[in-house]
């Protein structure tokens, strides 16, 4: 996914254009305001991702790194089925060639040649695209989890409303009684839209959510029930927020609201 494409942007627009073209897209798909979109809200969690990305100095440069390394891959392959190509037209005037002089042994083996020289490409061509995608996926990982933890250490307290989650959970179930990060988010967001979501790290079966408005956070704790197999007991973390929301950044602390 490109952030600037979702973001309509060119890739050096200032932050101040991040922010202005984020809200006019937010807007216009707002799951609220397409409530017979199922794909609104993945929409809208994706402009927030790249809002996030997009402003944040250090995770921009990543990002940008990461993006022009996966340009130079698709370069790359673009060169490779080139290669392919050439390599497919010679041995196909060899074959000719071969048929001229009735050998149909030279013919075999130019078929075979042809094969193998396209298998090696495609292996290569598949290898260089693996490590690229890699790459993009670890350096995006480490830069989001250097965000949330430098803003868990400085916004412990704010007024955002945070939502406990629980659920049935062995300690050796590694997949946490079936809610992964990015099941409880679906379940969430729906409701409005979801600042954080952690998992606990010492309690398999506990999690919390943060919410950017107290409505939304209301509407999950009376609505959502979970899973059939596994429901989940939803509670306020701190207490109900004054005021109706509206807050625009996150305050989890992983250390303090986990521990």
């Amino acid at each position: 996914m490109d952030l600037y494409a979702l973001l309509g942007i060119e890739e050096k627009a200032a932050d101040k254009e991040v922010k202005k073209a984020y809200r006019q897209k937010a807007l216009s798909c707002h799951p609220d305001k397409n409530p017979d979109n199922p794909h609104a809200a993945e929409l809208f969690h994706q402009l927030s991702q790249a809002l996030e990305v997009l402003t944040d100095v250090a995770a921009r440069a990543a990002y940008d790194k990461v993006r022009k390394a996966k340009k130079q891959a698709a370069e790359r392959t673009e060169k490779l089925d080139e290669r392919r190509k050439k390599v497919k037209l010679d041995l196909e005037a060899r074959e000719r060639e071969a048929q001229a002089h009735g050998s149909e042994e030279e013919e075999k083996r130019s078929t075979r040649t042809l094969e193998q020289e396209i298998e090696c490409l495609r292996e290569e061509g598949s290898r260089q695209l693996e490590e690229q995608r890699k790459l993009i996926q670890e350096q995006i990982r480490q830069e989001r989890e250097q965000r949330w933890r430098g803003k868990a250490e400085h916004t412990e307290g704010t007024g955002t409303p945070k939502l406990k989650l629980k659920w049935k959970c062995k300690k050796e179930d590694e997949a946490r009684g079936v809610y992964s990060k990015d099941v409880l988010r679906r379940l969430f967001q729906k409701y409005g839209e979801v600042l954080n979501l952690v998992l606990s790290r010492k309690k398999p079966g506990a999690a919390v959510v943060e919410f950017a408005a107290v409505r939304a956070a209301e509407l999950a704790v009376q609505n959502e029930v979970g899973l059939v197999d596994n429901p989940l007991k939803i509670s306020w973390l701190e207490g109900r927020p004054k005021g109706t929301g509206g807050c625009s950044h996150p305050g989890l602390s992983q250390g303090s609201v986990l521990s």
